[in-house]
């Protein structure tokens, strides 16, 4: 079942404050908190409760909170066991505001099951599986290489599962053996208000095992760094700041759990001609006096490396914008694509022969300009200088 929004859950704006969050989560707890229920809503209280503490416990924790509004659930599921997801946050004190006390009524125990919640402290086994952490990875390409997609070989530093030990961590030959903190649980009991807490061992990482030898070449980690070459395609239409997903190349998970993902951030990296605004682009293009004034035909430059031809009527003023359709960047999502906008700019000449300037004179003449006034002869004749 796909897991419901954080933030909706707790009723708050993605940008709620601390205090918000607090308040949001203490008003939740007295509405669906087990003891306040009749016994036939009980089942469905329970599970309320168990969601909304979930989404408190994230949203409470500055570093989880990034976590999630970066990469969603996919983000806390991949880097946080469910006993890492409620470490430190601070339910006691929520629950003696609200004057609950310790333990609940009869069955209250079992609430957080497969939280790393219990009466005790305890649990039956020990850390299962675990999926790998995602990497990221950032890859500047240019708007040609954006607009047509394509397909580039990568190296990264990831981990790689230790071959002398298979992922192990005990030099081979050797054995684990239970630690004696948890007695092979992987978790020691914390009280936090009227329940128990059960949060990974320190001493032995929440493995339940010591390794009293540690492998020669991981140094007991079961895991070593490495190199490697990875084939990734770019779809057209990426933009800046774009992230791509490449499932199972990140890092291997614990104790045969899936690899993480790697995410390839977009770096686009600017254009000497164009400029890119969602999936349009835009470009200047300078036309002379001449062209502006009679109409013209211009070979205008794309971003896929092509020229196309455009009319440009006579009368064009100076920074008119024109339309290319279809020559902007493809659709991310498949939604059509975008179109070229061209400024065209009026070029003055900074020189001009005799006779250029005997020519102009006569235009402006012919335009009706007074000719004669000695003060607009010379204007013009500065300005061409």
């Amino acid at each position: 079942m796909t897991k419901r929004d954080y933030y909706e859950i707790l009723g708050v704006e993605k940008n709620a404050s601390i205090d918000d969050i607090k308040k949001a989560y203490r008003k939740l707890a007295m509405k669906y908190h087990p003891d306040r229920v009749v016994p036939e809503k009980r089942k469905e209280a329970e599970e309320q409760f168990k969601e909304m503490s979930e989404a408190y416990a994230v949203l409470s924790d500055e570093s989880k909170r990034a976590q999630y509004d970066r990469f969603g659930h996919s983000g806390i599921d991949g880097r946080y066991s469910t006993e890492d997801i409620f470490r430190n946050a601070d339910f006691s004190s929520i629950f003696e505001d609200l004057g609950f006390g310790g333990g609940g009524g009869g069955g209250f125990e079992d609430l957080f099951s497969g939280f790393g919640f219990s009466s005790s402290g305890q649990r039956s086994s020990r850390r299962g599986p675990r999926r790998g952490a995602d990497l990221e990875y950032a890859l500047s390409i240019t708007f040609e290489e954006a607009a047509t997609g394509l397909e580039k070989m990568i190296q990264i530093k990831r981990k790689e599962i230790c071959d002398n030990c298979s992922g192990e961590g005990a030099q081979p030959g050797t054995k684990k053996t239970t630690c004696p903190v948890c007695k092979g649980a992987g978790q020691v009991g914390q009280s936090a208000g009227f329940f128990t807490i059960a949060r990974t061992c320190d001493q032995c990482g929440g493995e339940g095992t010591i390794i009293q030898k540690p492998c020669s070449q991981c140094r007991g980690t079961g895991k070593i760094s490495a190199e490697r070459k990875i084939n990734i395609k770019i779809p057209a239409g990426v933009d800046n700041g774009s992230h791509l997903r490449v499932r199972g190349e990140g890092e291997p998970g614990t104790k045969n759990g899936p690899r993480g993902d790697l995410y390839i951030l977009i770096k686009l990296k600017n254009h000497n001609i164009f400029e890119r605004h969602n999936n349009d682009i835009y470009c200047k293009v300078p036309i002379s006096f001449a062209q502006a004034a009679l109409g013209t035909e211009i070979e205008v430059p794309t971003i896929y490396n092509e020229k196309i031809k455009m009319k440009v009527p006579a009368g064009t003023q100076s920074e008119k914008v024109f339309r290319v359709t279809g020559k902007g960047f493809a659709d991310l999502h498949g939604h059509g694509q975008g179109d070229q906008y061209v400024q065209v700019q009026v070029s003055v000449p900074t020189s001009l022969s005799l006779e250029q300037k005997r020519l102009l004179m006569e235009f402006a003449r012919l335009g009706g300009e007074d000719i004669t006034n000695e003060s607009i002869s010379e204007k013009i004749k500065k300005a061409f200088k």
